[in-house]
């Protein structure tokens, strides 16, 4: 062997968990499929680390929210993704958001040029039978290797959907009609003028014509296998939202609050956002509409909506079916597989949600794996921070019978109820900041 771990698949948690062992002086071979002339449903490029369902990382607020707490912990960890991210940041008000290519370029760049690391364009169709193994596969793993994992857990895979929101280009919205604002003003740095959004407003009558269009939509039809599949709530369609009630939009995604249209002074009946994809400012996405309408219907429909009736599409939604393991079942506290403990799994093969949920549980599992190949004993960080808590919800604490997908979220951490409401958030994170210090501190320490 000319490596010491074998990880496979080059996506971000794949990505992080190769950066993670390299810089701590392991030799790492990272296969990736795309490139070799094998392609998913869903990505449109060969580069590592593809941001496939949007540019967004969520909330980099590490005061009052869990994601941004977890950014907050992944670069203490000096994290790769977290890194990238800085590099190809975009304005998004208290959102970390990216320009795709400059995030997925960064990455790229970086793992090619580590000594430690080669990057070999191949595809994996079955389970290494020895050596150390990370498999980072992700919610589109290839069919022959989905098949020999199966097999290995002895478990049915489960599945959900994930869709792609579209993209618009700038110069074709109308900014007679439309602004920028940010929900309340907020600024998302000292740079910000708390105009990151741009806001397409509707009144009643256009808004109750938009749900029904939405409805009433052609959409993309069901394969039999796929008919009783679920959607993830966090990437749940947007015509599968206004089905569920008129007004359901209107307190989504469609939410007017806090957006004050310049022509009226009022808040618009509901609003349609879009954020800045690149970091020049010429693609714009539309926040919270991934859709499975079908490309005819979205052209169709999305240019009824006000200040978007010219609007040039840089790409259109889509839907994926997304694969998972039932990991609380099949994988041990270390992220190892029970029936074969030289295989770890990270990233959203393991039931994580979000682009950073998946990049921390690649982070972890690369820690954890080089702390095993070094002959180190290995703590977990503790269930009060964000990657303790989303690591126990993975391999343990959620329900294996009802698993699904899951945000790192202050639902997961130990409660704080003896904290009054307006000030628990704030409490999450300073005890999680606190304990997170500690087991640094701790790490450094553990014996070899």
């Amino acid at each position: 062997m000319t490596h010491d771990i074998h990880i496979i698949g080059g996506g971000l948690a794949g990505s992080e968990a190769a950066w993670q062992l390299a810089r701590r002086g392991f030799k790492v071979r990272l296969s990736e499929m795309r490139g070799s002339g094998d392609m998913t449903p869903a990505h449109e490029t060969t580069g590592l680390a593809e941001l496939v369902c949007s540019n967004s990382f969520r909330s980099d607020d590490d005061q009052k929210n869990a994601v941004g707490l977890l950014h907050h912990e992944m670069r203490r960890l000096d994290s790769l993704i977290m890194r990238a991210g800085e590099v190809a940041r975009v304005p998004a008000g208290s959102a970390l958001a990216v320009d795709r290519d400059v995030f997925s370029d960064e990455v790229q760049k970086t793992l090619e040029g580590h000594p430690n690391i080669t990057l070999v364009r191949e595809r994996v169709d079955a389970l290494p039978a020895s050596g150390a193994v990370i498999v980072a596969t992700g919610p589109l793993t290839a069919p022959a290797l989905a098949t020999s994992i199966g097999m290995a857990t002895g478990e049915d895979s489960l599945a959900f959907f994930d869709a792609i929101a579209p993209i618009v280009h700038f110069d074709s919205i109308d900014m007679s009609i439309c602004w920028k604002q940010s929900r309340w003003d907020k600024k998302s740095g000292p740079d910000s003028d708390g105009k990151d959004y741009i806001n397409c407003p509707m009144d009643k009558e256009q808004y109750l014509a938009f749900h029904q269009g939405l409805i009433d939509g052609e959409k993309t039809a069901f394969k039999e296998w796929e008919a009783n599949t679920p959607y993830f709530d966090g990437c749940m369609p947007i015509e599968v939202m206004a089905e569920r009630g008129v007004d359901t939009l209107r307190f989504g995604p469609m939410k007017p609050v806090g957006l004050d249209d310049p022509r009226t002074g009022r808040w618009p009946y509901a609003v349609v956002q879009l954020r800045q994809d690149n970091k020049l400012g010429t693609l714009w996405n539309m926040v919270g509409f991934q859709t499975k309408l079908k490309h005819g219907e979205q052209v169709r429909l999305f240019r009824t909506i006000p200040g978007l009736e010219n609007a040039e599409f840089a790409r259109l939604g889509g839907l994926h079916r997304n694969t998972f393991i039932n990991s609380p079942t099949v994988l041990d506290r270390q992220l190892r597989l029970k029936a074969a403990e030289h295989v770890r799994f990270a990233g959203q093969i393991t039931g994580c949600e979000g682009y950073v949920e998946s990049s921390a549980v690649g982070l972890l599992a690369g820690m954890m794996a080089a702390a095993e190949l070094a002959g180190r004993s290995w703590q977990d960080p503790p269930r009060t921070t964000a990657m303790g808590a989303l690591l126990s919800h993975i391999t343990g604490d959620a329900e294996a019978d009802s698993y699904q997908p899951m945000n790192v979220n202050f639902g997961l951490f130990p409660p704080l109820h003896e904290i009054k409401k307006k000030a628990r958030k704030e409490a999450y994170t300073t005890r999680g900041k606190a304990d997170f210090d500690a087991w640094l501190k701790g790490m450094e320490l553990v014996p070899a």
